[in-house]
C-alpha cells in the first residue's frame, strides 16, 4: 500500500516536472520569429501560437518558399505540429503586347496621312513605314505624331527638312 502511494507520488511528480518543462506558447512563438526574421525566404510569413500548434501565414514569394517555411518550423522545440496558411505572393501580370498594325490597314492609314503633305512620300514594309522627299520642319512636327498613332514597328525618317 505504501509502495502504491510512493508510486503515485513519484508519477505525479514525474507528470508535473514534465509538463512544466515543456515551452510556452508564447516562447514557441518567439523562437519561430526569430527563425523568420533571420531566414530571407520566410519574410512575409507570420506565426500564431496555440497549445503549440503554430499557424503560419502571410504572402511568401513562391510555392518552394511555403513549403520551406513548413519544414524550418515543424522540428523546433515545442511544436506539436504546423498548419500553412501561407499564400504565394502571384506572379506580375505580363506587359501588353504591342500592337503592330498589318501592312494593308497600315499602308493605307500612311497614305491618308501624308496626302497633307506635298514632296512626302511613304512606303510600308513589314510594319515599317519609310519616308523619304522634303518637308518644312513644321509640317514634320505635325506629321509625326500622327503616323506613330498608327503604331507602326518603326517610323525610318529619310527625308530632307527645308
Amino acid at each position: 500500500m505504501k509502495l502504491t502511494k510512493v508510486l503515485m507520488a513519484v508519477a505525479i511528480i514525474a507528470t508535473t516536472l514534465f509538463v512544466g518543462c515543456s515551452p510556452k506558447d508564447a516562447d514557441i512563438k518567439a523562437a519561430i520569429e526569430e527563425k523568420i526574421k533571420t531566414t530571407p525566404a520566410m519574410t512575409g510569413a507570420t506565426v500564431e501560437v496555440t497549445d503549440g500548434i503554430a499557424t503560419i501565414s502571410g504572402e511568401v514569394k513562391d510555392g518552394e518558399c511555403k513549403t520551406m517555411c513548413e519544414k524550418e518550423i515543424v522540428g523546433m522545440k515545442g511544436v506539436k505540429s504546423v498548419v500553412n496558411n501561407c499564400t504565394v505572393t502571384p506572379p506580375p501580370p505580363p506587359p501588353a503586347p504591342v500592337v503592330i498594325a498589318a501592312d494593308d490597314a497600315l499602308t493605307k492609314a500612311v497614305t491618308d496621312a501624308v496626302k497633307d503633305f506635298p514632296g512626302v512620300m511613304a512606303d510600308v514594309k513589314d510594319g515599317v513605314i519609310t519616308l523619304t522627299g522634303e518637308i518644312k520642319k513644321d509640317a514634320l512636327k505635325k506629321l509625326m505624331p500622327v503616323l506613330q498613332s498608327l503604331k507602326p514597328k518603326k517610323v525610318d525618317n529619310k527625308l530632307t527638312v527645308k
